[in-house]
């Protein structure tokens, strides 16, 4: 499946912050290449370092890894509700309140990496199933438009962006 770039009028205008992170090619192949070079650069790091946290205030690097994971799982359930056209207005969400309710410190690395991991392989078959017609179907987010496509692109550039921040502030 050789899914095209959404268009501007198929998402919030944040959400251009996203997609523009997500190179050319297959999303498909885009995302399982994203997993696992995440997986091979998150597997080895110790308790310890997961709980590093680079500034004052800042989220762990635990607490990013679990928040990608719940973002995308928030992704994913706006993607199907639109790709089965039952899409409704969609709102956003409070992440500070999602990752302090989470307690992401306390759950040991190896549960929170497994569940990352989990997350994505259901966000691969969810999007592999799609025929085209299903991911061009559009819902509402924040009072803009949203098609499914663009839904699955920002999974892919949420995730860059944030991988991106770990490479650069936390490892």
């Amino acid at each position: 499946m050789m899914m095209m770039r959404p268009n501007s009028d198929e998402f919030h205008p944040r959400g251009e912050t996203y997609i523009k992170l997500v190179p050319d090619g297959n999303l498909l192949t885009i995302l399982r290449d994203q997993h696992d070079e995440s997986m091979l650069l998150l597997k080895d790091l110790s308790e310890q370092q997961s709980l590093y946290k680079y500034a004052e205030g800042k989220w762990s690097l635990k607490t990013v890894i679990g928040h990608i994971a719940d973002v995308e799982r928030l992704w994913n359930y706006r993607i199907l509700r639109i790709a089965r056209g039952d899409a409704h207005e969609f709102s956003g969400y409070d992440r500070d309140i999602f990752t302090e309710s989470a307690a992401l410190d306390d759950i040991p690395l190896v549960n929170v990496l497994e569940d990352f991991s989990a997350v994505r392989q259901s966000t691969l078959t969810l999007i592999r199933n799609l025929s085209e017609q299903a991911l061009l179907r559009r819902g509402e987010f924040n009072g803009h438009p949203l098609s499914a496509r663009a839904a699955a692109f920002i999974i892919a550039g949420h995730e860059a962006h944030h991988m991106h921040i770990i490479k650069t502030k936390y490892l």
